[in-house]
């Protein structure tokens, strides 16, 4: 059984002006997700800034996480590491808290082969009892994870069930999908790409866009699963213009703008990244309104 089915939300941490990580905005957020339909949450990904937590911020964001949500939905923790040892050790600390899966980017910067992800992956899976859900976003990691190696993963490595799919290949999505044989819970990590990757099998998708529209997301993934098609592409082609522009900056700079500009109050960004280019925020704005959601 999959972890989940539908929308899961790639959720922001909040930070307050000097920096620190904005529990009780956190809170909110993480209620806002709930009360508005979200599958998932998915702490401490790339959209949660996770590169910049410390291990311990990175763990008590999600033992927050998991108290906060309580059981109402899944909790995914992001664990991944370009070092096995560190993705180990955070997998190992999220299953004692409590998550009820994790997220293993493809490690970054050391571009591994096919065998040495092979070997990283299943090394982190097999510390762990709780599920695995890989995820290949090679524009971020410069390593890309082939069709045959995510399916060799999920098919020998019993707790690796998945795989969030940021490539925007859809070729390759394709690929893997005629290869699984039922035994890869697909993913969309691309906000735009929801409904196809919907269509060729997948369970839901793993989003940035629910972060400020949740029930909307939730709403193109329940629609397609219900039959209604045509109402979900309907819904996914009238978010592209937000897609876009939550995207015209590094995720997840806009969508942190997004937030403010809803009152949601998730703060600044930490360093290296930096604040919206105040010329984008026009656009965002507008495409805010015309989604509705200001």
């Amino acid at each position: 059984m999959a972890v989940f089915k539908g929308a899961g939300v790639a959720i922001v941490t909040p930070f307050k002006e000097n920096g620190d990580v904005n529990y009780e905005k956190f809170a909110e957020l993480v209620e806002f997700q709930v009360n508005n339909g979200t599958d998932a949450i998915i702490v401490c990904g790339t959209t949660g800034e996770a590169s910049t937590l410390t291990h311990e911020e990175h763990l008590d964001v999600i033992k927050y996480c998991v108290e906060k949500v309580a059981g109402r939905v899944p909790v995914v923790a992001g664990t991944g590491s370009n070092c096995t040892e560190t993705a180990i050790y955070l997998s190992k600390e999220a299953e004692k808290i409590g998550a009820d899966a994790v997220l293993l980017v493809t490690p970054y910067y050391n571009k591994a082969t096919q065998k040495g992800l092979y070997n990283h992956f299943k090394a982190v899976a097999d510390s762990i009892k709780i599920p695995v859900i890989l995820y290949n976003v090679p524009g971020r990691t410069g390593c890309n994870i082939q069709p045959e190696t995510v399916v060799k993963l999920c098919s020998e490595v019993e707790n690796i069930v998945g795989v969030k799919e940021a490539s925007g290949n859809i070729s390759q999505v394709a690929k893997i999908m005629a290869l699984a044989d039922g035994k890869v819970d697909l993913y969309s990590g691309n906000d735009d790409q929801i409904v196809p990757l919907l269509s060729l099998g997948g369970k839901g998708v793993i989003s940035v866009l629910s972060n400020v529209a949740p029930k909307e997301t939730h709403e193109i993934c329940s629609r397609f699963f219900e039959g209604d098609v045509a109402g979900s592409c309907a819904l996914q082609l009238k978010a592209l213009e937000l897609c876009e522009a939550l995207f015209c900056e590094v995720n997840p700079i806009p969508v942190k703008k997004a937030l403010n500009l809803m009152g949601m109050g998730a703060g600044s960004l930490r360093m290296p990244l930096s604040d919206m280019d105040e010329e984008k925020v026009p656009k965002l704005e507008r495409a805010m309104k015309n989604f509705g959601i200001i």
